[in-house]
């Protein structure tokens, strides 16, 4: 059967048709961002995090972070906290919105995140991460979900958890191969992702150190994997998904990128805060073109879109 039909894995009884999928990332995985990484492939896309808390006291203020359209789908919507009760009316609110699944994020390593005891955090807490999954799942009519990290340099405990979510209703668990320590920098330990996907039945998602069309499946063939998450490296490049690397990319396709994005973004946040918004990832899609730093930087001080996109398309005329 062709594979665009069978799909790659099933997260619960949600099918997922492909192995490459974006991962959440605060500030970057919102809807315009998501929304070009699956019109190009994204098996599959995570929401920006959003605090449990949050969803209780500001649920409308929220809504952009919440926000997917239908084509989008499969997609998750990922919340973080740390108290079960908290966790519980939020994924009861946002399963409202009608996600494929729903992820709690026990991997943030952010100081601030992980001092109000989530994040990262809970990792130091398996019994509390079974009464939060426990809790969750006896009453979600979506799947659940976790994505976490091999937990602290002192306490690399990720198999243990990675049981314990699996006893608990989680239906696919996504690791990033990483203890909080690290953060994004180092090594990431694809051996003990592979120790993961050896301890449960449910899908693993490898996430760390996929930068190349390779690399996903080295990733999936060293750890057995049924998908690989991809977050950094897509930043500017989400031609990854269809199975491009970056010089593999004429400059013209991402001029046209670049049209596209920004114009959802103005769709999406308005003129001003669209194009101030959009400002980190013109940076990422022009690093790679072989476009002066001077007129990169001109490119991303203009005010105003129509401007910006003018002074986009003349860096680009000598590169066609």
């Amino acid at each position: 059967m062709d594979s665009v039909l069978t799909p790659a894995f099933f997260i619960g009884r949600v099918p997922v048709y492909g192995d490459a999928l974006l991962a959440p990332m605060d500030g970057f995985s919102d809807w315009p961002y998501r929304s070009i990484c699956r019109g190009l492939g994204a098996a599959l896309c995570y929401t920006e995090f959003v605090k449990a808390e949050f969803v209780g006291m500001a649920f409308e203020p929220m809504q952009p972070r919440l926000a997917f359209e239908e084509d989008e789908r499969p997609v998750v919507i990922q919340l973080y906290g740390n108290d079960p009760d908290e966790l519980l009316r939020a994924a009861l609110r946002v399963q409202q919105k009608r996600p494929d699944a729903i992820d709690i994020n026990l991997g943030c390593p952010d100081r601030r995140v992980n001092q109000g005891g989530a994040g990262a955090a809970l990792l130091r807490q398996p019994l509390k991460v079974a009464r939060i999954f426990r809790k969750l799942s006896a009453v979600l009519d979506v799947p659940l979900t976790a994505k976490i990290r091999l937990g602290w340099d002192d306490c690399r405990n990720y198999r243990l958890i990675a049981r314990i979510l699996e006893e608990n209703g989680a239906a696919a668990i996504a690791v990033h191969a990483r203890t909080r320590e690290q953060g994004y920098g180092g090594a990431a330990d694809w051996d003990a992702l592979a120790e993961v996907k050896a301890a449960v039945r449910i899908p693993v998602i490898g996430n760390g150190d996929v930068r190349t069309v390779a690399d996903i499946e080295r990733m999936k063939s060293h750890t057995g994997c049924e998908a690989v998450m991809i977050g950094r490296a897509a930043i500017g490049h989400p031609w990854i998904f269809a199975r491009l690397d970056r010089h593999q990319v004429p400059p013209e396709a991402v001029r046209q990128i670049i049209h596209r994005h920004l114009q959802r973004n103005l769709q999406f946040y308005g003129e001003r805060k669209g194009l101030l918004w959009f400002r980190k990832h013109a940076l990422q899609y022009l690093k790679s073109q072989n476009i002066p730093r001077p007129v990169r930087t001109q490119i991303l001080q203009q005010t105003e879109a129509r401007a910006f996109l003018e002074r986009l398309d003349a860096a680009f005329s000598p590169l066609l």
